[in-house]
């Protein structure tokens, strides 16, 4: 199998292939250069590609987060908006990465950074297959936790949403949710607005 073909399973098994990625097979960045002039590939950014033919997803730019950043976990109205609890279609991909953690700034992905403890932010962590791509996102507890958490950023009413939607559409125990409150510490907050809808 030739490098250039190689390179082309990879991508295909992949559904993104990162320009390390290839590297470890054995597969310099030259050959991942060339299919891109033939149009074999294409360069969505730097050290990140993928085929031509490949089936993108409506949750693409996560799994293009999650290849180019390693560590961010997408969170809040990202979040919810994978889970189906918000109405809300935000413009910037929602990321928690650890404080004091660096902070990513590729220019050509709109995101919205968020700090968390490492003690708060993996917890509650899920990982979920986007286009092959291992892509880290808060459960749904959590996300309705970190909704009320960071009420001040996303807003009360998105929060109040996020909440109802969870508890309509049955996303999981109520029991849930609480351990979620507890580990965001906003327990004490959102007793009274659970007690409410459930």
């Amino acid at each position: 199998m030739t490098q250039a073909s190689q390179a082309l399973e990879l991508a295909r098994a992949h559904g993104l292939l990162r320009a390390a990625t290839a590297r470890a097979h054995g597969i310099p960045g030259v050959v991942l250069a060339r299919l891109t002039d033939q149009g074999e590939l294409v360069r969505l950014s730097r050290g990140v590609y993928m085929r031509p033919d490949a089936d993108v997803s409506e949750h693409h730019t996560l799994a293009e987060v999650a290849c180019r950043i390693p560590g961010a976990v997408v969170c809040l109205l990202s979040a919810l908006r994978f889970h189906e609890l918000t109405t809300q279609a935000p413009h910037e991909v929602w990321i928690a990465v650890e404080t004091r953690a660096h902070r990513p700034r590729p220019r050509d992905l709109p995101l919205r950074i968020v700090e968390m403890s490492c003690a708060t932010l993996r917890p509650g962590s899920e990982l979920h297959e986007v286009e092959r791509v291992s892509v880290p996102v808060t459960s749904p507890a959590k996300t309705v936790a970190d909704c009320f958490r960071f009420r001040s950023t996303v807003g009360l009413d998105v929060a109040l949403e996020a909440l109802r939607g969870y508890v309509r559409q049955r996303v999981g125990p109520i029991d849930e949710l609480y351990e979620a409150a507890c580990l965001s510490r906003v327990r004490t907050v959102m007793r009274p607005y659970i007690e409410a809808v459930a």
